[in-house]
């Protein structure tokens, strides 16, 4: 077995990759290290999870796991991913863990560990806990009588979550009119609240979960009924989340898309113009659109750029003491207010940017020029993702689509870190030439790797 930590935490099949053994060693092995570090004979680990039918399965394990060992588990059920960051210090617990697959469809799971500090774990930690399984280089102690952990619920959680978002407004949203797509995920259990309590009216979509339906079809993986509701409707804008909500993408007025990258775009230029934007500059990854770079050229913001990963974009903004980063895809991290990418606490500050510009969202997002991207996904067996760097083939492709573009565009061709995918990805002024290119690529990349 590879490396069970992937860029996001464990995730996959649940009861086929990620199992409740799988589940139940990770709960003992973290355990361990937390008691190693902990100076509590009993450290609370606050456990949440998404809306998936998998999650009481996995929680339950866990929770075996962490008692099993001496830790005490707070159960908050389900919560948004950036609630556990948030929580975890409030509650004053050792460490946290979410159970979620983020954006993916339900049949997939995953578990994420946070540090007391709200932060995920270091790598060293994580390795700590992968050599335990894996390995087995360290015996784990197992706990009897009353030194056996407890488990606890709380019904606290979800409040005191939406009192921390709406907290972080500058402004009301008293007058608008907004849809919500929750992805029958975890934003339908707060979203409504949050923006209502804010003064917006708000139109429900997507907030009934029944554990299968989780980002079926809806979410901000699938924007197009939020984009085609929210122009019908004649709302002001809408918001997509992703399953566990630590994403958000925003819908304008005509029924739009405003990506994370316009989002970030806009956000910045606000924190800018308040004296806010901590050492003038924004964090994105390398598959931001060249517009957002170019945006940045023009209105005198630094860039800096990392490798694709939220966590990345993190400790970028953490070791150069930067307050914004994100993605493309909607994972936005407002380093002021929270630990890790919050889809809510990120349409929070959008819509606070547009109240106080007294514009649309359509107008403000024409602050920066999207280029034409062509990203194709294309699915290569575990064997393959580990031979991409070095196939002469897949190269050679790429090399030559980058001298026929001659300057006048890219192309980024990476491995997922969390998903058996390799992904193409080409922007530049002709759609029709970068398709053909990309289609080209992605050609190769399944011949040789698929």
């Amino acid at each position: 077995m590879g490396r069970l930590f992937g860029t996001d935490g464990v995730r996959g099949i649940a009861n086929e990759d990620l199992t409740v053994e799988l589940a139940l060693q990770i709960g003992r092995a973290a355990a361990m290290v937390l008691l190693e570090e902990s100076s509590s004979n009993k450290p609370t680990v606050l456990i949440g999870k998404d809306t998936r039918a998998s999650g009481d399965m996995l929680e339950a394990a866990l929770t075996a796991g962490l008692t099993s060992v001496g830790c005490n588990v707070l159960s908050v059920g389900v919560v948004p991913t950036p609630a556990v960051a948030y929580l975890v210090g409030k509650y004053g617990c050792e460490a946290g863990v979410m159970i979620s697959a983020s954006h993916n469809p339900c049949e997939y799971n995953g578990i994420k560990i946070f540090q007391k500090s709200g932060y995920k774990l270091d790598d060293e930690i994580e390795e700590e806990i992968e050599d335990i399984i894996l390995n087995n280089s360290q015996d784990i102690p197992v706990k009897t009588g009353g030194d056996v952990g407890n488990r606890a619920f709380c019904k606290t959680a979800v409040n005191d979550y939406i009192d921390h978002v709406v907290s972080t407004a500058a402004v009301r949203f008293d007058g608008l009119s907004i849809a919500l797509d929750c992805a029958n995920g975890s934003a339908s259990v707060c979203a409504k609240e949050i923006f209502a309590r804010l003064g917006a009216r708000c139109l429900m979509l997507f907030d009934t979960p029944d554990g299968v339906n989780i980002n079926d079809g809806c979410g901000s993986t699938h924007p197009q009924e939020l984009m085609k509701f929210v122009k019908d409707a004649g709302l002001d804008l809408g918001l997509a989340f992703d399953g566990d909500a630590d994403r958000m993408l925003a819908v304008d007025e005509n029924g739009e898309l405003v990506d994370g990258d316009r989002i970030i775009a806009i956000c910045s230029m606000m924190m800018k113009n308040e004296d806010r934007l901590k050492k003038n500059t924004a964090v994105v990854t390398v598959m931001s659109n060249m517009g957002f770079f170019k945006f940045c050229k023009e209105n005198d913001i630094n860039c800096a750029k990392t490798a694709v990963g939220d966590r990345y974009v993190l400790e970028r903004m953490l070791k150069n003491g930067y307050n914004i980063g994100g993605e493309q895809s909607g994972h936005i991290i407002f380093l002021d207010y929270a630990t890790t990418g919050d889809g809510e606490l990120s349409g929070v500050q959008l819509i606070g940017a547009v109240v106080k510009s007294g514009k649309r969202l359509s107008q403000l997002a024409k602050i920066m020029t999207v280029y034409p991207q062509v990203l194709i996904n294309v699915v290569v067996t575990p064997q393959g993702k580990q031979k991409y760097n070095n196939d002469e083939y897949i190269i050679s492709a790429v090399q030559e689509a980058e001298m026929e573009l001659s300057g006048n565009g890219r192309v980024l061709v990476r491995v997922s870190g969390t998903e058996p995918l390799v992904r193409v990805m080409l922007e530049g002024e002709d759609i029709d030439q970068i398709t053909r290119l990309g289609n080209s690529i992605a050609d190769v990349v399944r011949q040789r790797l698929s």
